[in-house]
């Protein structure tokens, strides 16, 4: 292959570009750098006032010398406005032309709010114009520069008249408004502005054409291949359709995305963007989005049912044996009672303390031994599940951070995921060595021989 070469890096100011100043929009930015890299066409899918169109706006900044085209579309949108008014030059020579300069069929990046609003002659229209990236114009049929359409609407269309059109933007992202947590910084948040775009965050023609000529040698990888199966999977159990199309359209956008990095094969990180692919309904990205994060980012919750039940019977037995009375020879509980009464109120004698030891049950040494050696069982496997969830949050999280197209917000999930599960383990670790530590502290009477029945427990 000739040409410059792309690395990971050549994309962070692009991605920061198309982000600057909005809020929330890390997953939207990175589907559409992606999508346009590729050719393929995006739909953002939220209410009014989330910047779709803003960053559409930004996309066409990044591609230098690039034509923008924006429309909202009505059910009364006529084609003269999309694809141009006829040429009264070529009527009076019989032809039916459109003069499209300044229109969509010259447009490189393209941005139609409310695209499922036009009538049927407009759709039918542009159904060739994404697919084929051509346009009819009279008898001639010409090649349009068309690199990206971004689509916008507040819902997915219901038509079923629609639906071609609907399948042919690859990439379909929800798009909310900014949640609580975010609230405040987008009141204090400046207006964003077109500003200039720096030189490295454009992308140029001859990189784009090395980084497309590149992705089809980037191999699948068993890895991925398994992933996609298991995504496969995942979709005739949930009864969602995802044409034959589709997923050989997901490779060929997972290998630029992989080429993109220089990488030689599909990454299992690379699949972040099935929710958005694979998805017909963003009530079904939810679903794709907890596969990826289980089967890749590794934050299934684990099944610690059995261990916390366990910790928490050694802690009862702990609280019945702490509690239990002196054996019926042994008369300290009626000197512990006398020494209370003789005490004032709101004081506590020596004789108080010294009795209230003496007033508890002693166990043999067998016994705390017995019960020691149990907790410790129980222990060790604590420490040895704790220890090795942090490898896996540590490789896991490695892994997450070095990838440069994981959305960030998506790695502060995992994040997050993984330190509560570590802690929460790091918690029963804690709590079980106070359990023992409290077996060992028992009263002792080295005259008993007796050996406790063990707790049961029966974790797995």
């Amino acid at each position: 292959m000739t040409g410059k070469h792309t690395t990971s890096t050549n994309w962070a100011p692009m991605l920061a570009e198309l982000e600057r100043g909005l809020l929330q929009r890390d997953v939207a930015a990175r589907a559409l750098l992606l999508a346009a890299l590729a050719g393929e066409h995006v739909l953002l899918l939220g209410p009014p006032g989330t910047a779709k169109s803003e960053l559409a706006r930004r996309l066409q900044r990044l591609l230098p010398g690039a034509h923008y085209f924006e429309r909202l579309l009505t059910r009364f949108t006529v084609p003269e406005e999309l694809f141009g008014p006829l040429s009264l030059r070529a009527l009076e020579n019989d032809r039916y032309e459109r003069l499209t300069e300044g229109y969509l069929p010259s447009a490189e990046v393209a941005f139609l709010d409310e695209v499922f609003k036009a009538n049927s002659a407009i759709l039918n229209t542009l159904l060739g114009l994404l697919h084929e990236r051509q346009f009819d114009n009279g008898s001639q049929r010409l090649p349009v520069p068309l690199v990206c359409l971004v689509g916008a609407s507040n819902e997915q269309p219901q038509d079923d008249s629609l639906l071609a059109f609907y399948d042919r933007f690859l990439l379909r992202v929800p798009v909310q408004p900014v949640d609580d947590a975010h609230f405040t910084a987008l009141l204090l948040a400046d207006a964003p502005g077109a500003g200039h775009t720096p030189a490295n965050a454009q992308i140029h023609p001859n990189e784009l054409q090395a980084l497309r000529e590149r992705a089809p040698q980037v191999a699948l990888g068993e890895t991925a291949l398994a992933l996609l199966l298991q995504a496969r999977q995942h979709a005739s159990d949930t009864g969602q359709t995802v044409s034959d199309r589709r997923w050989r359209q997901l490779v060929a956008l997972l290998q630029l995305q992989a080429a993109s990095r220089q990488a030689s094969a599909v990454s299992p990180w690379d699949l972040w963007l099935l929710p958005f692919v694979l998805a017909a309904d963003p009530v079904q990205v939810p679903g794709w989005t907890t596969l990826f994060m289980h089967a890749v980012a590794r934050t299934a919750p684990l099944p610690l049912d059995g261990l916390e039940r366990a910790v928490q019977a050694f802690e009862s037995q702990l609280d019945t044996e702490r509690r239990a009375p002196p054996d019926a020879q042994d008369d300290s509980a009626g000197k512990l009672a006398l020494a209370r009464a003789i005490t004032r109120p709101g004081e506590e004698s020596e004789m108080v303390r010294i009795t209230s030891e003496r007033a508890l049950r002693r166990y043999s040494p067998v016994h705390i031994q017995a019960r020691v050696a149990q907790c410790d069982e129980l222990l060790n496997r604590l420490l040895a599940l704790h220890g090795e969830w942090l490898a896996v949050a540590h490789a896991v999280l490695a892994q997450a951070r070095a990838h440069p197209w994981l959305p960030p917000s998506w790695l502060l999930q995992i994040e997050v995921a993984h330190a509560e599960r570590c802690s929460h383990l790091a918690g029963l670790c804690a709590q079980h060595q106070s359990t023992r530590n409290g077996f060992a502290a028992l009263p002792v009477d080295e005259a008993l021989t007796t050996l406790p029945a063990p707790v049961h427990w029966n974790a797995p």
